[in-house]
């Protein structure tokens, strides 16, 4: 089982033969954002038999990234992303699947299981609350939990259920958080809750707002290793391996 990381909450979750995709986001710029740190990731970044979107937001839910997958890809939305998105039947070949938390999607050995999230699964600015926002569980030779967006909810735990590796989202696109994410901190209890053997930090150091380099940028730079350096502390059992813009992982072996 490998995990790339290819900036933002794009991921490649290699298990058991089947590549899953995160969230494909393949872009220099998006609206007021500007791809600040890492390269574009490659066009085989965009090869997989199984693309998992946890929510509608752009930066997830991106039309253009979806547009690169090859024909016959099977991508899996949350509930209701064909109606509030229309652009997403516009996809032409893509064999899209909707889920709601408790939902199961099978390629070839995988098994991925939709969960919850604690978040405003909208499309941004004015979209229906149509959508959940989720998590996933992909399960093969291992048990991965993608996260998506989230801020910590009751429940969590358990909603996820047991798993190998957590790959959490410790920051965002700007210098302030709102509400239904998690900072370095709360990525930190939330690992301690889940108790996994391995994590990932995601969702940080790679797109910013256009023209505010100078604002908050330890906001930018510095939420990996304050996930680690908090993790250490509050989950110590969990082996932390913040990752750089295409580098990979085999939580394994990295053991």
């Amino acid at each position: 089982m490998e995990v790339t990381w290819w900036g933002h909450a794009t991921c490649t979750v290699e298990d058991s033969g089947v590549r899953v995709l995160t969230d494909p986001l393949f872009t220099r710029r998006l609206a007021h954002l500007r791809r600040r740190r890492g390269a574009l990731p490659p066009p085989e970044a965009a090869l997989a038999d199984l693309v998992l979107v946890s929510h509608l937001h752009a930066d997830h839910l991106h039309l253009p990234s979806l547009a690169r997958l090859a024909p016959g890809t099977r991508l899996v939305v949350p509930r209701g992303a064909s109606r509030t998105v229309p652009g997403l039947r516009r996809l032409a070949g893509l064999r899209i699947t909707e889920v709601g938390a408790g939902d199961e999607v099978r390629a070839g050995p995988v098994v991925v299981r939709a969960v919850p999230a604690a978040h405003d699964g909208r499309r941004l600015p004015v979209g229906p609350h149509r959508s959940p926002a989720l998590g996933y569980v992909v399960r093969g030779a291992a048990r991965t939990y993608f996260a998506g967006d989230t801020g910590l909810f009751d429940g969590m735990a358990a909603a996820v259920g047991e798993v190998d590796v957590a790959l959490l989202p410790v920051g965002g696109w700007g210098p302030f958080l709102g509400h239904g994410h998690l900072d370095a901190r709360r990525a930190a209890q939330a690992l301690a809750a889940l108790a996994p053997r391995a994590a990932v930090p995601v969702h940080y150091g790679t797109y910013w707002p256009v023209g505010m380099d100078a604002v908050r940028p330890h906001e930018f730079h510095a939420p990996g290793g304050e996930f680690a350096r908090l993790a250490a502390r509050l989950a110590p059992d969990v082996a932390v391996h913040p990752l750089g813009h295409g580098e990979s992982l085999r939580p394994g072996a990295a053991r």
